[in-house]
């Protein structure tokens, strides 16, 4: 990939500080395999990310943050390399994943429903069973 002097490079502190990740994280997700494309290097070998680098970024870490392995999270950019023969497969996995955090989700849910119980009976403002 090579960046055009029409398109601001941005290095990879600018993207930490972008996207809240620390640099050893993205350093992290270029070896492990998990953006789209290899990242840019000005001729001093500095990491010049892209704007659709860090918008990739940040949905790797949405996704990170439902729980999804990185496994998973590998399978799923290499569907998306693989271009729209592999869309359906990409939808597919999505929406399995959808289930799990929506299921997580309701879990918390439950949760965090006893925990205001316990704390409005310990406020005296629980109902009495």
């Amino acid at each position: 990939m090579t960046i055009d002097s029409a398109t601001p490079a941005l290095t990879i502190s600018q993207v930490a500080e972008l996207t809240g990740l620390s640099t050893h994280t993205l350093r992290y997700y270029e070896r492990a395999g998990l953006m789209l494309a290899a990242i840019d290097r000005a001729p001093s070998r500095q990491r010049r990310y892209t704007d659709a680098d860090v918008s990739f970024v940040r949905f790797l870490t949405q996704l990170r943050a439902t729980s999804m392995p990185i496994a998973q999270v590998r399978e799923y950019v290499e569907l998306v390399r693989a271009g729209d023969d592999a869309t359906a497969d990409r939808l597919e996995m999505l929406l399995r994943h959808r289930i799990a955090v929506q299921a997580q989700l309701d879990e918390i849910t439950t949760s965090l429903a006893a925990i205001d119980y316990k704390i409005a009976t310990y406020q005296g403002k629980a109902p009495r069973l």
